[in-house]
């Protein structure tokens, strides 16, 4: 936003000026008011002496700036964003009070009150640069310090921060004063404050370096719901696995995890005191697949208290290195420590995913991405740089050795403790470790965009066995990159076990075509997958004597991991009109019941109703539609009862139930007429049930009210505000649009339910005057809103359900004649890729049921998920640090 940005080189400048001791930050809390008061006291170095610096700080006023023992002229050294101190001395000591505001948007110091029992909490949210909004400091990652907090608030308050907390001084009127230990030397955005009269459950574990105290909290109206117990114990399982692993014990003083309201990501890494979206407290009865994604978040926060927060980034730059290490080190924690041992195979149909959509987009970039400022980065917390960069990780595993791997990590860890480093720094304990060279690697890898086609190709003789096999490699010519894969080959064949495999093969692919000598002689297998074991990152290809054994026996695999590379192989077939949507929706029906692994079951079930929603031919789309419908819902009464099978097909079915037959299901299990054995209609499902009566018009305005007064809670007025958004009338969309564009009055989880409620499928001629409205609009979101909160509108406000060449022209139009900032640009030029490629399978799904001659390219550059999976905030599926 306008004087609130930060470029690299002014980050470096002042890091090379400034080296920062120590801050004292006292926060007064106790205020019902907009604001709180915040006094800042830093003390820094200045490397060349008269010079001048600033501190960062955001918040409505400040009544005093101090520089060494002389007041100076607020109104002319504060400007809103930064305060400016000239005439340094080589030591300095510098003293801010403001008035510092409670927000409404998840960053800074978020304010919420909970409509069960009136009760405050707080909590900040500081990454990418928000402690500014709290206190005055030099707010960027490598300028690190020790961090000494002191709050007053209400006595009988939970008051959480980095280090443990102190017992409270009662300092009269209702009011204690908690003054915490000073903090190691860490960053701005990883220190932390959570306040309120939070429950907590408490536990301790017993590590290398001796007894870490540990607690887990939430509100009070959530304590009932809140398992404790199985939290700790996915987090001790963390413990153990990463001091093992990493040879070094854990470096913090205590370790609490916080699940608070109305959070904008998954989780957020403070030193010792991490934020978790309160959505993981589970309410209402879950399958296994959100048990395992909340394992996964918890050891990924973990695992940056070694990586990200013991060592740290220098600067945005290795963002990616910093979230793809811990989505790396998370899974494998989740594979070989706990009870999901299928965790990659969980990556293999969702993350990755979610970075060939990513990588395949106009505004793709390097793993390594040039990051100018803090705009670019808050745009980059992205399908690259968590998921692509962990499949990355992944491959340099393969490449160098696990074992290589991890004792270049270990010498790393103890040389760069508590201090910032760059990629190269890691880079040149793995070749130490290793014995390999990386540049080559680094070149193609990380500083390269694009992902590469591997497609078999082979020749047999009259008995069936291989003459020749050879695996070619493609790139798009945006980005015609050939890479170096380490990578396995599995042959696979029809037993009386299931579709087991012979034969495995390892070698190294490089160049357009490489030869796989071992498997001359081979009989040819039922199945031939390219890059079992999912190795390395690139879009896999099937011969087609395997295509053919995936339709007719995918939920015949032995193995889980070969299934789900195969159903990421045909989602992306997909979406490279390479499969017309019908075929691929047969396949779905077709193996799906079969498949074992919950989390891929949600996932081809999710990727299929949206499928159909953008990427079917318009003029067959309701009966593909209804022909989906019908399976899912022979799917949920075919299930066991009370199974997590029951559940997912059911939630799915109702999602798109359309028929009178289904509808007037849907209503009975909402009033309790119908029943179906072993489900549970609890608050959730309720409001699902409610939502699809919503938007197919069988529901209003008074059924909204009613069913928020059975459930007047936070997460009540979040399915409240989407459901009211979903309604199909004119009135229904200008009230929502109201709401979140034209005034700014909602609070983060509400703006956000409300923009994902306004766009149905199902209200395209509804939606298709707010096309010029939204662009419209987007710039002026940039410019006012916080940058969390106009993200939020323009990716979820973008009218991708309108995928028509009408809608292509107009976007494109307006993309051609505006000066928007770089940031906006890029996410509606995202939005664009998402429509093209639509448009694209449209045409693909056409071609397939004989109906126009439609030219289709599939190896035209784009990129898009469905509707859904194009939604950059991923909600809590996203860890946030």
């Amino acid at each position: 936003m306008p004087g609130t940005n930060l470029t690299r080189d002014e980050a470096a400048a002042r890091a090379e000026l400034v080296e920062v001791e120590s801050y004292e930050v006292d926060l007064d809390v106790t205020s019902d008011g907009p604001t709180f008061t915040s006094t800042t006291t830093v003390r820094f170095r200045c490397r060349e002496p008269g010079a001048e610096t600033w501190l960062d700080l955001v918040t409505p006023s400040v009544s005093e700036v101090v520089l060494n023992g002389t007041p100076l002229d607020v109104g002319a050294v504060v400007d809103g964003a930064r305060v400016r101190l000239e005439g340094l001395a080589e030591d300095n000591e510098a003293r801010v009070v403001a008035q510092a505001a409670y927000m409404r948007t998840g960053e800074g110091l978020h304010r919420f009150v909970d409509p069960v029992d009136d009760e405050t909490y707080l909590y900040t949210q500081f990454e990418v640069s928000d402690a500014r909004r709290v206190f005055a400091c030099f707010d960027q990652p490598d300028l690190k310090a020790t961090f000494r907090f002191a709050v007053a608030a209400p006595e009988g308050w939970q008051v959480v921060s980095n280090s443990p907390s102190p017992d409270p001084e009662d300092v009269g009127d209702g009011v204690a004063r908690w003054s915490f230990e000073p903090t190691p030397r860490v960053s701005t955005y990883i220190t932390a404050l959570v306040a309120g009269p939070y429950h907590v459950v408490r536990d301790s574990y017993e590590g290398r370096g001796g007894t870490v105290p540990m607690a887990v909290y939430c509100r009070r109206s959530l304590a009932e719901f809140l398992d404790a117990e199985e939290v700790l114990a996915v987090t001790k399982a963390g413990f153990g696995f990463f001091e093992e692993q990493f040879d070094l014990p854990y470096p913090f003083a205590k370790y609490d995890q916080l699940f608070v309201p109305e959070y904008n990501a998954g989780a957020m890494e403070n030193a010792g005191c991490v934020t978790f979206t309160e959505d993981y407290v589970f309410r209402s009865r879950v399958t296994d697949a959100a048990y395992e994604r909340r394992a996964e978040t918890i050891l990924h926060e973990l695992a940056h208290m070694w990586f990200g927060d013991l060592v740290t980034m220098r600067w945005w730059d290795d963002l990616w290195l910093n979230e793809s290490f811990a989505t790396w080190a998370s899974v494998l924690c989740q594979a070989e420590a706990t009870r999901w041992t299928e965790a990659w195979t969980t990556f293999a149909v969702s993350e990755k995913l979610w970075a060939l959509r990513q990588d395949q987009l106009p505004t793709t970039h390097p793993v390594s991405a040039d990051i100018r400022d803090l705009e670019d980065v808050e745009v980059n917390f992205d399908g690259i740089t968590y998921a692509k960069g962990a499949s990355v990780l992944k491959q340099l595993v393969a490449w160098v050795g696990r074992e290589e791997f991890l004792a270049g990590v270990r010498t790393y860890f103890r040389e760069h403790e508590w201090s910032n480093t760059t990629l190269a720094d890691l880079f040149r304990h793995l070749e130490a470790t290793s014995g390999r060279d990386l540049a080559e690697w680094e070149q193609e890898w990380l500083l390269t965009a694009g992902v590469n086609t591997l497609r078999p190709v082979s020749e047999i003789d009259e008995d069936g066995t291989y003459t020749s096999v050879a695996v070619l490699q493609e790139a798009p010519e945006d980005h015609p990159e050939l890479r170096s894969h380490r990578l396995a080959i599995g042959l696979y064949d029809l037993t009386y076990q299931g579709l087991a495999r012979r034969r495995r093969v390892e070698l190294d692919v490089t160049g357009e075509r490489t030869e796989v000598p071992e498997l001359v002689g081979e009989a040819r297998p039922d199945l031939l997958l390219v890059n079992d074991e999912d190795l390395t990152f690139a879009k896999v290809r099937l011969d087609d004597r395997s295509l053919r054994t995936v339709v007719q026996h995918t939920g015949r695999f032995v193995d889980s991991l070969p299934r789900a590379l195969c159903w990421t192989a045909a989602t992306d077939m997909l979406r490279d009109a390479e499969m017309a949507t019908r075929d691929y929706v047969e396949l779905v029906l077709g193996g799906v019941d079969r498949e074992s692994d919950i989390s891929v079951v949600q996932t081809l079930l999710a990727t299929t109703r949206t499928a159909i929603d953008v990427y079917a031919d318009p003029a067959d789309r309701l009966s593909l539609a209804s022909r989906y419908a019908s399976g899912v819902h022979r799917l949920a009464h075919g299930a066991e009862p009370g199974s997590d099978e029951q559940l997912a097909s059911t939630r799915a079915w109702v999602a798109v139930a359309a028929s009178p037959e289904h509808l007037d299901e849907v209503t009975g299990l909402l009033d309790g007429s119908v029943e179906l054995p072993g489900l549970a209609v609890d608050t959730d499902l309720r409001w699902l049930l409610l939502q699809r009566l919503v938007v197919v018009g069988r529901a209003g305005t008074d059924e909204i009210e009613a069913e928020l007064a059975r459930d007047d809670t936070a997460a009540g007025h979040r399915h409240a505000a989407y459901a009211r958004a979903a309604r199909p009338t004119a009135q229904a969309k200008a009230e929502a649009w109201a709401l979140a564009v034209e005034s700014d009055t909602l609070p983060n989880a509400q703006l956000a339910a409300t923009a994902s409620g306004f766009g149905q499928p199902e209200h395209r001629a509804l939606l298709r005057p707010y096309v010029d409205r939204y662009l419209e609009a987007a710039p002026r979101l940039w410019a006012e809103r916080t940058i969390e909160m106009a993200q939020t509108l323009v990716v979820r406000l973008f009218p991708r359900v309108l995928a028509d060449e009408e809608t292509v022209a107009r976007v494109r139009e307006w993309l051609e004649g505006v000066e928007v900032p770089p940031a906006l640009r890029r996410l509606v030029r995202e939005g664009l890729a998402d429509l093209e490629r639509a448009v694209r399978a449209q045409a693909r799904d056409r071609a397939a049921i004989g109906g126009p001659d439609v030219p289709v390219d599939p190896a035209t550059p784009a990129g898009v998920g469905p509707a859904g999976d194009a939604d950059a905030t991923r909600d809590a599926a996203t860890p946030g640090g």
